[in-house]
């Protein structure tokens, strides 16, 4: 437990908890709604922010949190309105933010690209104080919106149409998820990195499924693997040279193929019951009362 004597390292295992919360918890509905990788594409419009914000001499986590709540408000407005030309425009800006963010971060006086490479993929040792007050702060929204708005939010996932009638604010619990997702990305990419921290949106939620199909059950397992897999990555990076974000999404695919691996005979054994228990009623059915294959012309 030397680890914990640790500034640095203590810095890095708050930050991987709060990550390990928020990412699967935005996860759980980006799944829902069929839109896995709008994490990352949200991850390459951030880019932007962070090298806006060397360029600027401002904060960086706080510059792609406004760049990232900027595009994933575009992205959602495209896909809502977007017809023909949508996925053009998506693809578009995701390109655009990583090129915006290569570019600023190499006019910046104070940026290189080894300041870019620990945004995109994470790095532990250079979480700042700073850093972890505006993660505790942005974790604190999106806990608060994917927790407090949990029904709202998981009926508008399930199908639009029907919270529509229901009297849902639909388009505002869709930007809310979207721009919630933005601020997760941010959360996440001092710990996972901005190409990785969609991995951990839906790795995770994945997993979860694999034991449980109610959304209750699948928000907490997969909140808590998400915990599970960042504290251990955290660790095993401080004994072992090794990439923090890389280290942490192998371990959720990890989780994920084991899980899969003990799913496969409890399915099988839930399928085997099932059959049994129709076979059971259709035997206590009388014989005048069950269907014949004679049709009466």
């Amino acid at each position: 437990m030397d680890f914990l004597a640790s500034p640095a390292m203590q810095r890095a295992l708050i930050a991987a908890v709060l990550v390990g919360i928020t990412a699967p918890a935005v996860g759980v509905y980006l799944v829902q709604r069929r839109q896995a990788l709008m994490g990352d594409g949200i991850g390459h419009v951030a880019m932007t922010g962070v090298g806006l914000g060397f360029l600027l001499n401002a904060s960086p986590v706080w510059m792609a949190t406004a760049v990232a709540v900027v595009g994933s408000v575009a992205m959602e407005l495209i896909r809502a309105y977007g017809k023909t030309r949508g996925d053009l425009a998506l693809a578009l800006l995701f390109y655009g933010g990583m090129a915006g963010g290569v570019l600023l971060m190499n006019l910046s006086p104070t940026g290189s690209n080894a300041n870019l490479v620990s945004y995109l993929f994470g790095s532990l040792a250079t979480v700042s104080p700073a850093d972890v007050t505006a993660i505790v702060i942005l974790a604190a929204f999106v806990v608060l919106v994917t927790v407090g708005l949990r029904r709202q939010l998981f009926a508008v996932s399930q199908d639009e149409d029907f919270a529509r009638v229901t009297g849902l604010p639909v388009r505002f619990l869709n930007l809310l998820v979207a721009i919630t997702a933005a601020v997760t990305v941010t959360v996440a990419m001092r710990v996972v990195g901005l190409l990785l921290v969609s991995a951990l949106m839906v790795v995770p939620v994945a997993a979860a499924q694999q034991l449980s199909r109610s959304f209750r059950t699948t928000f907490v397992l997969a909140v808590v693997i998400g915990i599970g897999v960042t504290l251990s990555g955290t660790v095993t990076t401080y004994y072992v040279d090794a990439p923090p974000g890389a280290t942490i999404v192998l371990l959720a695919i990890a989780v994920f193929i084991a899980l899969t691996v003990l799913a496969t005979p409890l399915a099988k054994r839930r399928a085997r019951a099932a059959e049994a228990a129709t076979r059971d009623c259709d035997a206590q059915v009388p014989a005048s009362r069950r269907p014949t294959d004679d049709v009466k012309v």
